[in-house]
């Protein structure tokens, strides 16, 4: 069997603060890196420069569509003649430097077609110092058979999943996720989720989708373990630096929360605990008009259902906390 060109395909939306350490290390591995580029800023395009793997592409869609953006990827790596291994990464993920040495990284490239090969998600803690682990592996890598890509707007599959396809779990290799090391982009970035799930995800619940963006407050201590040295020094013996958190500069985040203010009233999301920010101060830092329309819209029974949701949201399995919960989902919750 000849050997798979290595594609790396990656959506990008103004992602500078993390872009170019994820080109240096997919850059390792890499034969091609596509790169979709839906930022607003103009700063990928600039970064991409500087690597000779990387091809850009357009996404020029302004809807966010996980769904969209994975078709536009992996039609793009397509082009390219079989055999195609493909490995599905955002801009903030890397694979765990020990990929340089260990067996596990032959296994993949011999997979045969069809297979879908799973990671494990190491989601670096602030400090660089440990992480977490949800349970299970994701499927970021395929070995291309052609299969159609059937994913969701949303938290979707990144590859194609046959029906009748093998399945391949790595044990030692890994994919390191960066986003809580910045820790504070992180927090606007799951505001942003949840306005997005008010706006599309018709008759979800809040507290559902409270718990979901705020489950990085319940990780039980025994689940989280020290960062192993060996999956960043292989990369740091190249010269890159894989523990510097730079900071993110770009607003794209605050401008598209207050978009949705404005187009959506506050009070639409007036359920969604996305009022620890200040908006009406980013407005005004930002240059809009009338920040009035920016306020905090909740009541204080709303306020105090945020705060007990916050309290819970380590024990939210307990009976007492599902009986509540049970009895605010009935009144709109």
């Amino acid at each position: 069997m000849d050997m798979p060109k290595i594609i790396c395909m990656t959506p990008v939306k103004n992602e500078s603060w993390i872009l170019s350490r994820f080109l240096k290390c997919a850059s390792t591995w890499a034969d091609q890196i596509i790169v979709a580029d839906q930022s607003t800023d103009g700063t990928t395009a600039q970064i991409a420069a500087g690597f000779p793997k990387v091809r850009l592409i357009e996404n020029p869609s302004p809807l966010f569509s996980e769904r969209q953006r994975q078709r536009l990827l992996i039609d793009a790596a397509r082009q390219f003649p079989s055999p195609r291994l493909l490995i599905a990464l955002d801009a903030d993920e890397m694979l765990t430097a020990n990929y340089m040495s260990s067996t596990e990284w032959h296994s993949v490239l011999e997979a045969r077609p069809g297979t879908v090969i799973r990671f494990e998600w190491v989601n670096i803690r602030p400090g660089m110092k440990s992480y977490w682990s949800p349970e299970g592996r994701l499927p970021l890598g395929f070995m291309d058979d052609g299969s159609e890509h059937v994913g969701r707007d949303i938290h979707g599959p990144r590859v194609p999943i046959p029906v009748r396809g093998n399945t391949m779990f790595l044990k030692d290799i890994k994919c390191l996720h960066y986003q809580y090391t910045n820790w504070e982009r992180m927090r606007k970035k799951q505001c942003w989720y949840q306005c997005w799930e008010r706006i599309y995800a018709e008759g979800r619940s809040a507290i559902d989708i409270f718990r979901q963006y705020h489950h990085m407050y319940s990780i039980p201590t025994e689940r989280i373990r020290p960062l192993r040295k060996e999956w960043l020094s292989g990369y740091a013996d190249r010269g890159i630096d894989m523990t510097t958190i730079n900071s993110d500069k770009s607003p794209w985040i605050d401008h598209e929360m207050l978009g949705y203010f404005r187009e959506h009233g506050t009070r639409t999301f007036r359920r969604e605990a996305i009022w620890n920010f200040d908006w009406v101060s980013i407005a005004r830092k930002l240059g809009y008009g009338t920040v009035s329309r920016y306020r905090d819209p909740r009541t204080k029974f709303e306020r105090l259902v945020h705060t007990w949701l916050g309290d819970t949201q380590k024990c939210q399995d307990r009976a007492s906390v599902r009986i509540i919960q049970k009895v605010l989902k009935l009144v709109g919750w």
